[in-house]
């Protein structure tokens, strides 16, 4: 998200940047949501594709909504002022507050892609099966934490560590792209484990919507804990950890690149 872009901009920027980022990584997803729920993992690519299209719709929404929002906040704050840097807690508050609005958006969409994992059938088929209102909102509280604290892992986490790793180790760290390599790791550190929590007890809600294991937030919790302990609810971090810290990079690469291609006469 750019405080040079008005909110359409930022958002056609972050649904370009959410696409990309699903395509090219939605077999992690895939095996993260296994392990999550105690299934077997799939080798064969359309198994590992499943739910593509909710997905791509998911983060393209998702992102698109977490850029408008989390720009918009930033130009609030700087009163489109572009000279005027943001404090480090200003940077994280707008990427929390962005990412809790667009779980809204995310918790729906996630359904449908899960359920198409464990189950097949289309995109359609599936949406008809879940269409209550029950089911939409089922795993909301996880997908909000977990969206306010991601967005804040990947749009400003990595703006705040680049900045500082360039205005301390000048020497060392003489380039964005140089810097990105760190600030990319410790944003998906922030986001993975700060977040897998709550996306494991999400993904296990979702898995089970005819309730016959876990049923709501709190007991869902309690089963993961019963079952395996603290440890449960770090279910497939390792492939979400690996998804996160390649998302992070390629999601503050794509962004600085995409909006001045897009809109060149902004920057």
């Amino acid at each position: 998200m750019s405080a040079n872009l008005n909110e359409f901009e930022n958002a056609t920027v972050g649904m370009t940047v959410g696409c990309i980022e699903v395509l090219c990584l939605q077999p992690l997803n895939y095996a993260k949501n296994m392990v999550q729920q105690g299934n077997p993992i799939s080798t064969n690519p359309k198994v590992m594709y499943r739910g593509v299209g909710a997905n791509c719709v998911n983060m393209g929404s998702c992102t698109m909504l977490q850029f408008a929002a989390g720009g918009f906040l930033k130009k609030s704050i700087t009163g489109g002022d572009s000279t005027r840097k943001l404090k480090a807690h200003e940077e994280m508050g707008c990427g929390i507050i962005a990412g809790v609005l667009s779980a809204t958006l995310a918790t729906p969409l996630e359904l449908i892609m899960i359920q198409q994992q464990m189950k097949g059938g289309g995109t359609l088929s599936t949406l008809k099966s879940i269409a209550n209102p029950t089911n939409i909102g089922r795993g909301f509280i996880g997908a909000a934490v977990r969206e306010g604290l991601w967005t804040c892992g990947y749009l400003s986490i990595p703006p705040i560590v680049r900045s500082n790793l360039m205005e301390n180790f000048p020497e060392t760290f003489d380039s964005q792209a140089k810097a990105r390599i760190p600030a990319a790791l410790l944003g998906g550190l922030f986001a993975c484990y700060l977040t897998q929590p709550f996306d494991t007890i999400k993904t296990c809600m979702q898995g089970d919507i005819e309730r016959e294991k876990f049923k709501g937030f709190r007991h869902s919790a309690s089963v993961v804990y019963g079952e395996s302990g603290f440890t449960g609810f770090y279910r497939g971090a390792t492939f979400r950890y690996g998804r996160m810290v390649i998302a992070v990079g390629m999601m503050d690469f794509l962004q600085s690149q995409i909006g001045p291609l897009l809109y060149p006469s902004k920057f």
